[in-house]
């Protein structure tokens, strides 16, 4: 029997490229998501940034598509922060209870409202650092509401499908959502920071899908540096 250790499997990796070089690849892949997704906007459905705001919190581990199911009844019930805030706790989770987690984000859900009520007037603030202060709300979250209501760019959306396919356009190398947003931040003109996100993501759920990936028909494969190489591992199929 033999006792030789068997050879490692060969990682293929991306080919290393100037900063220069990948700014210019960033401006070409922005530039073809628009052509190709000229509306970009945000799956969530809403009517207001509140209504954006509880979305995008029932969207944490659960698709857009269900959260947009669900979404009609709790605004029907509760429709304003004050009345959310004073909704009660078995309720809430009974309305949201199919988007998973609802234990936890009906927790998130009535303290995002109380926060609004207490400290912002029922209105939703309009800056990052106050928004963060609200339970259950992060960066993306912030960003995504920002962006998407107020029209303000005040950073890069990111998701499971930012994450995935930014790695395989190589324009990041991280899996952290903080230090991919910085690179993004850093490579797109602050006037892309919001449809680019939500073309990215389009592209994502129609072309560059994680387990099923339509190569052949995809308008980034020009500038894709990652043709013919395996998925990264660990991808995630996102929603």
């Amino acid at each position: 029997m033999s006792t030789r250790r068997p050879a490692k499997a060969r990682v293929c990796r991306a080919p290393r490229e100037s900063r220069a070089a990948r700014r210019q690849r960033a401006d070409q892949i922005t530039r073809i998501l628009a052509e190709t997704y000229p509306v970009a906007e945000c799956a969530l459905r809403h009517r207001s940034a509140f209504e954006l705001l509880a979305a995008t919190i029932l969207s944490a581990q659960c698709t857009d598509e269900r959260v947009n199911m669900v979404t009609p009844a709790l605004f029907a019930a509760w429709p304003t922060p004050r009345a959310l805030a004073q909704a009660p706790q078995s309720e809430v989770e009974r309305v949201i209870q199919s988007t998973g987690f609802f234990r936890n984000k009906a927790v998130s859900l009535r303290g995002m409202a109380q926060g609004l009520v207490e400290r912002f007037g029922g209105e939703v603030p309009r800056t990052v650092e106050e928004l963060i202060t609200l339970p259950g709300v992060g960066r993306k979250t912030a960003n995504v509401v920002l962006g998407t209501v107020y029209g303000i760019a005040s950073g890069v959306v990111v998701d499971t499908h930012v994450t995935r396919i930014t790695n395989l356009l190589a324009l990041t190398s991280h899996s952290n959502a903080v230090r991919i947003e910085r690179d993004l931040m850093d490579l797109l003109p602050e006037s892309e920071w919001v449809n680019f996100s939500h073309r990215l993501i389009h592209h994502g759920r129609r072309i560059c899908i994680a387990r099923r990936p339509k190569c052949l028909e995809c308008p980034l494969l020009p500038v894709c540096p990652r043709v013919g190489l395996p998925p990264l591992a660990g991808s995630s199929t996102g929603d």
